[in-house]
């Protein structure tokens, strides 16, 4: 079944299907991390139906996302979120195997690459059948082909931003430093203050020189199980 969602009352909408990999707060939080400019050509490796890419919008409207996706699927609901909202000029998703060069944009052409991967090896984590467990195991692209993606489609000096689970954070540098995307800064996910961080989000650098920034954890909740205002910030539900 379709849905139609808002970012925020009266703004830009999207759409999501139950038979393909739902919303969360994972592409929320990852739009927070980048800082983002005017005009900066933005690359979303893996773009699912385009959520982080229009939350990056939402964010910075003379953006221009190119995401790649491989679900045709996807794809369509993607250009359907672009239509509603219109923003087909700035919002583009092309059809494309992570995996192939030849399906890539030029080499180069992009400030910025994010990608909400998934988090899980083939044969292990919290897979799915379907189309969904493409999207929750690395059964269609490893962290790996997607650094080297990232890598090739970013200029000199352009950012990579992700977010990942904690628990592969050492394979997830070692393989970023192999694709000479050097971690800049890193950021721990946090339930609240007294619980143990679940993801991360990471922003890296092309050809960046060593230094590695650890950011303040980002809290969801306060001491009584509220939302923080950081989080609310990020839904929209609060200007900042």
């Amino acid at each position: 079944m379709e849905h139609w969602e808002y970012l925020k009352p009266d703004g830009l909408r999207f759409v999501w299907d139950d038979t393909l990999f739902r919303p969360g707060t994972d592409s929320f939080l990852l739009s927070s991390l980048p800082k983002l400019s005017a005009g900066l050509r933005v690359c979303d490796l893996g773009s699912g139906t385009g959520l982080l890419g229009l939350l990056l919008l939402a964010r910075e409207p003379s953006l221009t996302v190119t995401g790649l996706e491989l679900s045709p699927a996807s794809c369509a609901l993607a250009d359907r979120t672009a239509t509603a909202n219109g923003l087909t000029d700035r919002l583009i998703t092309l059809p494309c195997d992570l995996r192939d060069r030849r399906q890539l944009p030029p080499a180069g052409r992009f400030d910025l690459a994010v990608s909400n991967p998934p988090y899980f090896p083939a044969g292990g984590g919290k897979t799915a059948a379907g189309s969904r467990g493409i999207h929750r195991a690395e059964l269609a692209c490893t962290m790996e082909q997607l650094c080297a993606a990232a890598a090739y489609l970013l200029r000199s000096g352009g950012q990579f931003c992700l977010v990942y689970r904690t628990e592969r954070l050492a394979e997830l540098m070692e393989t970023l430093r192999r694709h000479r995307l050097e971690p800049k800064a890193l950021r721990f996910v946090q339930k609240n203050a007294a619980s143990a961080p679940s993801l991360l989000l990471m922003a890296c650098r092309k050809d960046g020189g060593t230094g590695l920034t650890v950011q303040p954890p980002l809290l969801l909740q306060n001491d009584d199980g509220t939302e923080t205002p950081e989080l609310r910030r990020i839904y929209f539900k609060e200007k900042g």
